[in-house]
């Protein structure tokens, strides 16, 4: 159902921003695989230890534009949002637009193909 794949990549986004790295595991299948431009993650636990370890910068957040969701597949459109810094306006920066491809196995999800600008 498409507000169950819907829920899934918000819960995705959350426990990226929540650095709830236990739920992150949580919400992706064993054989779980990211593509994007930078790198390519193979695995469930490469992914899940990038996130928590060595990513660039973790103060950041996922301001969501758009979800498009239906039964196995889900995209999404947004911005990762700098937590501590602000523009000229002190709105809070955003650091780049991304695009997410999400292919769902079942209740977790399977690749993620993400692009960036």
């Amino acid at each position: 159902m498409a507000t169950d794949a819907a829920r899934l990549v918000r819960r995705y986004y959350d426990a990226l921003d929540d650095h709830d790295y236990e739920t992150l595991a949580d919400v992706l299948a064993p054989d779980f695989a990211q593509r994007r431009p930078d790198r390519t993650f193979e695995s469930r636990a490469a992914f899940v230890r990038f996130m928590r370890d060595e990513r660039p910068n973790p103060e950041t957040r996922h301001e969501l534009d758009a979800i498009v969701a239906d039964d196995g597949r889900a995209a999404v459109r947004g911005r990762v949002i700098e937590e501590s810094a602000t523009d000229g306006d002190g709105e809070r920066r955003a650091l780049f637009e991304f695009a997410d491809f999400f292919e769902l196995e079942g209740d977790r999800i399977g690749r993620l193909e993400t692009y960036s600008r």
